[in-house]
């Protein structure tokens, strides 16, 4: 079956330069599925240039409304939305968030066939492509600039200055890091992506109780998952699936770790009803030892109290006075410097691009053309035939405008 595949040109502000396919991922498509069609929208902001995508030969233009399958990254504006055309996007309203309730009413109302990027799950339920890898990768980056701007050691430029990561690693050799301690939660993609730069640093990796016991006259990091800062209320020894499944029986025993470390780095998952690692009761204590947060989860008034709101690219980093619960300057004295940009992988569109493309090659396309055999699509699909699919049923309330 023929299909015609659309890159589309972001139009979110602030604008955004990454996009699903890379010009190279574009080729192995097309070499790999006869029958794949790729034309691109044109667009000025987009990391890659018009002429990358038509030097390979792919079709450059202003007018894509002939594709079948329109693919993009972050939300259409309601107005530039085709109707009656399949749409891939991050969409935002799977949480029934508020304020992107009138583009998911839009989408049903265009009879479009939805799938989010964040519904691509296989059949655990576990999300198949994402950004969080080099959303963990910025990240770090940022926590350690962070930490060089509040204490002077060194200065790192913004992420977004290099072209790509081999530029920024490059850069990260010319410094040398003061004998700090750094906690980093999650062992997932972000976890992992963090874990390769702190590496990259050739920072030692200590275990937990090494971590928490000992001194070192050199940096250290440890990575910690949520069974290391998280305990039962009754001290039963159980599994990690009993912490995701009874997450309301646990306490959080993060603050050993808050103690004894400079820089947290926060890359888990968190769960509705899992304890806050650190509370604002927490951040008041004479032990709270941490003094630069990045949080790269970025949950607003959740389990790390000092991420009051997202930062931005522009300004990446605030201070939160742990005594009066409020934003300061970070260069005050008291401030805890936290660095929450929620928008992490903007800032290396180019390697974003490329790992996220080689993903979508991998789980997405092929099931457009192996008549879906694992399901991938089906999972995936929202809305069809003006309605929501019965996997997601339970927003016709919030499509509804109906307030629970």
């Amino acid at each position: 079956m023929n299909i015609k595949f659309a890159l589309i040109k972001e139009r979110k502000n602030p604008p955004d330069r990454r996009v699903v396919l890379s010009p190279q991922a574009c080729q192995k498509i097309i070499n790999d599925f006869p029958k794949a069609e790729i034309i691109v929208e044109s667009s000025d902001i987009r990391v890659f240039k018009d002429e990358e995508y038509s030097n390979l030969g792919f079709q450059v233009s202003d007018d894509v409304s002939d594709a079948d399958v329109m693919l993009g990254v972050k939300e259409v504006p309601i107005e530039v939305l085709i109707p009656n055309k399949k749409y891939f996007f991050f969409s935002h309203t799977i949480k029934k968030q508020p304020y992107n309730r009138n583009l998911l009413k839009a989408i049903l109302e265009k009879n479009i066939e939805f799938y989010d990027h964040e519904t691509i799950v296989n059949s655990d339920n576990l999300r198949l492509i994402g950004f969080g890898y080099y959303a963990g990768v910025v990240g770090a980056y940022n926590g350690l600039r962070a930490y060089g701007l509040k204490f002077g050691d060194f200065n790192l430029p913004k992420a977004g200055t290099f072209k790509n990561r081999t530029e920024l690693e490059a850069f990260l050799d010319t410094i040398k890091l003061p004998n700090i301690k750094i906690v980093l939660t999650g062992k997932g993609r972000v976890g992992n992506g963090a874990k390769e730069i702190l590496d990259h640093l050739k920072i030692k990796e200590v275990s937990v109780e090494e971590y928490l016991s000992n001194e070192f006259n050199e940096a250290v990091y440890t990575q910690i998952d949520a069974l290391d800062y998280n305990e039962r209320e009754d001290g039963i020894l159980l599994d990690i699936n009993d912490f995701f499944n009874n997450a309301e029986d646990y306490k959080s025993t993060f603050m050993r770790f808050a103690k004894v470390s400079d820089l947290y780095i926060a890359g888990h998952f968190y769960g509705d009803g899992a304890p806050f690692l650190f509370t604002r009761e927490d951040a008041k204590s004479k032990d709270f030892n941490i003094k630069v947060v990045a949080d790269i989860s970025c949950d607003i008034d959740g389990p790390v109290a000092s991420t009051i709101r997202p930062s931005t690219i522009a300004n990446p980093i605030y201070g939160y006075d742990p005594i009066t619960e409020t934003e300061v300057d970070y260069k005050s004295k008291n401030a805890i410097v936290v660095m929450a940009v929620d928008n992490l992988p903007c800032e290396l569109p180019d390697n974003a691009s490329r790992g996220f493309g080689d993903m979508f090659l991998e789980y997405v396309i092929p099931a457009f053309y192996n008549n879906d055999k694992d399901g991938v699509l089906e999972r995936a699909k929202m809305t069809e035939n003006g309605k929501l699919t019965s996997r997601f049923s339970y927003l016709q309330d919030y499509v509804d405008g109906i307030e629970h």
